[in-house]
């Protein structure tokens, strides 16, 4: 099986978030994917496995009332199996709106991403717009 570099298969998985298409950029994930979201929000933690990261984008969709974005603003950085690409991510809501420089750590590996790191600019604002974690 030929695999793409972790490189390109980070620039796929951009390309395809710019395009809206998250299909196509779950398919780049590891069934077996964990992303690590930052943070003291509904969203942070760490999210195990495809269908918790599909719950987890799916939130954020719904929580943003469908207006997050996320652009790459550089080169993307590889160090073997890690690639470092720094972005721009915004969302609104009707009472609520963040926008801010950010850090996606990708680990890659057999030509699938198997493990995400998000690095914010401002972590207490992004916290601010995605709202506390639930009450147990």
């Amino acid at each position: 099986m030929n695999h793409q570099e972790p490189a390109a298969v980070a620039a796929s998985y951009f390309d395809a978030l710019g395009r809206g298409d998250v299909s196509a950029a779950m398919a780049l994930f590891n069934p077996d994917v964990v992303w690590h979201q930052p943070g003291s929000n509904r969203f942070s933690g760490d999210h195990a496995g495809i269908d918790a990261v599909g719950a987890l984008v799916g939130g954020m969709m719904q929580a943003s009332e469908g207006t997050f974005q996320l652009t790459v603003t550089g080169n993307p950085m590889v160090n073997g199996q890690l690639v470092a690409v720094p972005v721009h991510f915004s969302g609104k809501r009707t009472d609520a709106s963040m926008d801010m420089a950010g850090t996606d750590l990708l680990t890659v590996s057999n030509g699938k991403i198997t493990e995400v790191r998000l690095f914010s600019a401002d972590g207490a604002a992004e916290d601010a717009f995605w709202g506390l974690p639930e009450a147990l």
